[in-house]
């Protein structure tokens, strides 16, 4: 054998050695544990199950819960509610909206063989315990009570009394009473650290919040966050003996800005604090930290800091569990739609169908509107990253004069490709909103009754730029208008969404039927 085949071999050998080792390396998991807005997460496990609940604000249904049985792949298993209340700021109506309100930061219990989740809202002015023994039920029991408690942690003692601390920068305690109805007659609130932020400095910009309470041996553990002026978000944690206090507190993790939840242990003992990270337009997205104990306290990170990798399964990916890809086709006993649709505030379920037209969506004008951020019945699903894009076909056949439809990346300054009707006439435009105002970029004239439309949103390194196409065949997609720049503002509080939308201007009752909606990891 020459050197030269010698050299070789030996370099092949060691390539098939270390290959699997490569592969071996690979197979774990990897933070974010979700690249997609899953923000204010709250985490239980049961037996060998976990199981999260989330924020989602102004869409229906509202407080998505989520089973994982490794910590890292997520199913959307069901919601709190389908609607939070019928009023106006719910609906869309008469001008008003709940963009950035409707309900935020729940807290998920499981007590007694029952599953439990609180949850507040500015935007009724109360707070609000759901409840049920089949954590997947379709329908949870309510109870509500004002005022709104911010930021609740509800919490059950091993003598079987039930708590909420709740607070921002004070944090106060109170007692429910026995059916979680309302505070426990002959009882009142008490403050029980009066400056939760302390830990973190004098100087900060957001006093301590996002509560979230634990028992470990004994011991009480209360996580908030802080965000000290020029820092970042910051991790705090106060430990006492008693629910009352002394409370004694420090900052555990100041990493990335990665902050905001609580601990969850595994069967076998491991333990990992779970939080989000605010990442640009694709929103805020779920990290895990392994925790470690020292003299009592629990200590977040790989030398403080958060690790890119983690000993845990590695992710299959979103789909279909959290984000779901969907035909329209349905069997008897099917629900009208898969769990991860959500609709931009509460729907009209006069106006929109999967069974009038079969295999379609068909989405009916029922109002007259101006803009996207009006049109009721916008069906949406999260936006993911690195890069995500969602395709879908629609039969515009029906649409009368002054209707738009299409498909949209959703936020304040969203941006959307459709289909516009003007003195029948029909054409292809796509709009941007970065001004917070519709402003036409492109417009294409149209003559077929089927169009496909295509939106793509690169979240990576945050980029956060979305760009529009449409098809006249379903396979050579042609690119509109101009990329927008997507931007995650406060007002609406979420990571951008998919939505596809029809709504009219003009005179109502037109409609469109949507063939398919298909994401993927990519163009």
């Amino acid at each position: 054998m020459t050197n030269l085949n010698k050299c070789s071999l030996f370099f092949l050998l060691i390539w098939c050695g270390f290959l699997p080792l490569r592969l071996a390396a690979q197979e774990v998991a990897r933070n974010p544990i979700m690249y997609a807005d899953v923000p204010d997460v709250s985490m239980i496990r049961v037996g060998n199950c976990y199981y999260m609940s989330s924020t989602t604000m102004h869409l229906s249904p509202g407080v998505p819960i989520m089973k994982s049985g490794d910590l890292v792949n997520w199913k959307i298993i069901g919601y709190a509610y389908d609607t939070l209340a019928n009023i106006d700021d719910l609906k869309l109506a008469n001008g008003k909206n709940a963009y950035g309100r409707g309900s935020w930061a729940s807290s998920l219990r499981y007590h007694d063989d029952t599953y439990y989740v609180s949850t507040f809202s500015q935007t009724t002015g109360k707070t609000y315990i759901f409840s049920t023994t089949d954590i997947a039920a379709r329908q949870w029991k309510r109870s509500s009570f004002a005022p709104s408690y911010h930021d609740n942690s509800l919490f059950f003692d091993d003598d079987g009394r039930v708590y909420m601390v709740y607070g921002g920068g004070e944090i106060r305690l109170l007692e429910l009473n026995e059916d979680l109805s309302g505070l426990k007659r002959g009882t009142s609130e008490r403050v029980i650290i009066e400056n939760a932020t302390a830990p973190s400095g004098p100087n900060v910009m957001l006093p301590a919040e996002g509560s979230q309470l634990f028992k470990v041996e004994g011991k009480y553990y209360l996580f908030n966050i802080s965000w000290p002026q020029g820092g970042m978000r910051t991790v705090i944690i106060h430990r006492a003996e008693q629910l009352t206090g002394p409370w004694e507190g420090r900052v555990v993790l100041q990493d990335k800005g990665v902050a905001q939840g609580g601990l969850i242990s595994t069967p076998e003992g491991a333990w990992y604090a779970y939080l989000f990270r605010d990442y640009g337009a694709v929103g805020r997205i779920p990290y895990l930290v392994p925790v470690r104990w020292e003299d009592g306290w629990p200590v977040l990170g790989v030398d403080g800091k958060v690790p890119e990798t983690l000993d845990l399964p590695a992710s299959k990916g979103l789909m279909p569990g959290i984000v779901a890809s969907d035909e329209f086709e349905r069997t008897v006993g099917e629900p009208p739609l898969p769990l991860a649709w959500q609709w931009n505030h509460n729907p009209d379920n006069d106006l929109w169908s999967v069974t009038e037209r079969p295999g379609y969506l068909r989405l009916t004008t029922g109002r007259l509107d101006t803009t996207i951020l009006q049109a009721r019945n916008t069906l949406t699903q999260r936006t993911f990253g690195p890069k995500s894009s969602a395709e879908t076909a629609i039969d515009i056949s029906h649409m009368k004069d002054g209707d738009a439809a299409g498909l949209a990346l959703l936020q304040r300054k969203y941006g959307w490709v459709g289909v516009v009707s003007e003195n029948g006439v029909k054409s292809i435009v796509m709009v941007s909103g970065e001004s917070e105002r519709p402003v036409e970029k492109m417009r294409v004239p149209l003559r077929q009754p089927m169009v496909y439309f295509k939106a793509v949103g690169d979240f990576k390194d945050r980029v956060d730029t979305g760009y529009f196409y449409y098809s006249l065949d379903g396979k050579q997609w042609i690119a509109i208008g101009s990329p927008i720049k997507m931007e995650y503002t406060l007002p609406h509080f979420m990571g951008y969404r998919y939505g596809v939308f029809n709504y009219a201007t003009k005179a109502t009752g037109g409609f469109v039927d949507v063939d398919y909606v298909r994401f993927s990891d990519g163009m």
